[in-house]
């Protein structure tokens, strides 16, 4: 796939750029490795002034950044915005927090025979996140924020359709005040990962994106024994019981589906109604759905812009039809319009059965598949007849079915009468073929940290 910025509201190519050759993906990480020397031994305080500055710059430069990301993979200029003071929100979280995620922990010196004993946290090193193009702001900086005020460095090999926003994280990150080295954007394709991983200058990698690419990068760590964080999409399922509050649950189902032109891993996907309120909830969730504006993304009335890439819409297409042709029926959306663009509308597919590919795989645009279930037992092993577990969503005024669905789903973040989404406040990640390892939270700074014992006698 070619390094360029391709609007795919107009299927125009604005800039294409060359790969890195071998020396600048060499000098790269030389810098990388002397950045980590003096970032790991400056304090919080000094990390966290730049890190403030960083949302500073962000809050300050917002409109430019999101019209930015807007015209590399379409998202709403209202969604881009957002995702550029939730960024600056992540910088200002870990800077003033930082420090006590990753105080020292005494241990109990008496019962180990000492005269102190504390586990202290220690970064790794230059740390490479390979990062998706769905939010390509948030992706990045949900782990560079906790891991650069931890004391790593950061090497961003972003997806291939977002550039210019790679280029613009790095420059963002240089006006703050970061030392030289701190955080670089490596302009490389999919075809050079495995050569940076493998190198003995990086010392941990996290990636977010498919399936395919998080068993790649897992097996390519796994040679190299390199602690990696993985997030590889899901299937979230959205379960409606008969006790919901259904207006309001068909509204948060239809913003949800559509959320970022249907293209979020957390996004519910599968929306599970038991029979007694199906029809209602359906009639007005199609409702929903049906009333999603189609349109320029840069317009303030639309709800739901083209989708990044022109395979991403093929793969979207063949799934609907494959489940048409398999006997489900299309409530609402289901054909995209005539025009430049890879566009295709908020789209409800009903009747989904295993013989469907959409009973199985993540579907990546507005396209909602909706299920039928006659008890809570049915409800849950739908939603948990999936390879994947990253979010999962529940519908339920009755605490013991909450209470359930806390413990029944397989999942790693459960949501009940909200729409899932993520919080600097709180762990982010899956289980099953969603990935392995936490982002945010304490935790996620966590995770390229080198959890040391100290004994003393």
């Amino acid at each position: 796939m070619p390094i360029a910025t391709v609007n795919p509201a107009t299927a125009q190519v604005l800039k294409t750029f060359d790969p890195m050759p071998e020396d600048r993906i060499d000098s790269t990480l030389d810098r990388a490795v002397s950045g980590f020397d003096k970032v790991r031994h400056l304090s919080f305080k000094e990390r966290g002034e730049w890190m403030r500055a960083l949302a500073d710059l962000l809050d300050d430069e917002r409109d430019d950044i999101a019209t930015l990301m807007t015209t590399e993979m379409g998202k709403t200029l209202a969604a881009a915005k957002a995702e550029v003071t939730k960024c600056a929100y992540a910088c200002r979280f870990y800077a003033g927090r930082a420090a006590g995620f990753l105080a020292d922990e005494p241990a109990d010196p008496a019962a180990v025979g000492a005269h102190l004993a504390y586990a202290h946290y220690q970064p790794l090193g230059p740390v490479l996140a390979i990062m998706p193009w769905n939010f390509p702001l948030w992706q990045v900086m949900r782990f560079a924020a906790p891991a650069l005020m931890a004391g790593n460095v950061g090497l961003l090999k972003h997806a291939s359709n977002v550039p210019q926003t790679a280029l613009r994280l790095e420059d963002l990150f240089k006006r703050a005040g970061f030392p030289e080295g701190a955080f670089q954007t490596l302009l490389i394709g999919s075809d050079a990962v495995e050569r940076v991983l493998t190198d003995d200058r990086v010392r941990a990698a996290t990636l977010t994106g498919s399936e395919a690419a998080g068993r790649s990068v897992a097996e390519i760590a796994g040679r190299v024994i390199k602690k990696t964080v993985l997030e590889l999409g899901g299937s979230d399922p959205f379960v409606v019981m008969p006790s919901a509050d259904l207006a309001r649950a068909a509204e948060v189902a239809a913003t949800s589906r559509c959320l970022n032109n249907g293209q979020s891993c957390i996004s519910a996907k599968r929306f599970i109604v038991h029979a007694d309120v199906y029809d209602a909830f359906a009639e007005a969730f199609v409702g929903r759905m049906s009333a999603m504006t189609l349109g320029d993304p840069l317009a303030a009335d639309t709800d739901v812009g083209p989708l990044a890439t022109e395979q991403g819409r093929t793969d979207v297409e063949e799934q609907v039809a494959d489940a048409v042709g398999n006997g489900a029926r299309v409530l609402c959306g289901g054909e995209r319009p005539d025009q430049p663009g890879w566009w295709y509308p908020a789209t409800v597919v009903a009747g989904i059965t295993p013989r469907m590919r959409m009973w199985s795989e993540e579907v990546f645009g507005p396209v909602a598949g909706l299920y039928q279930v006659g008890s809570y037992d049915e409800a849950v092993a739908v939603a948990n007849g999936t390879s994947f577990g990253l979010g999962a969503n529940a519908w339920t005024a009755d605490p013991g079915e909450q209470e359930r669905f806390v413990a029944d789903l397989e999942s790693g973040q459960v949501f009940l009468n909200g729409m899932t989404t993520s919080y600097p406040e709180l762990p982010f990640g899956g289980v099953k073929n969603s990935g392995y390892g936490r982002e945010l939270s304490a935790h996620g700074i966590r995770e390229f940290c080198n959890l040391k014992t100290v004994w003393v006698a």
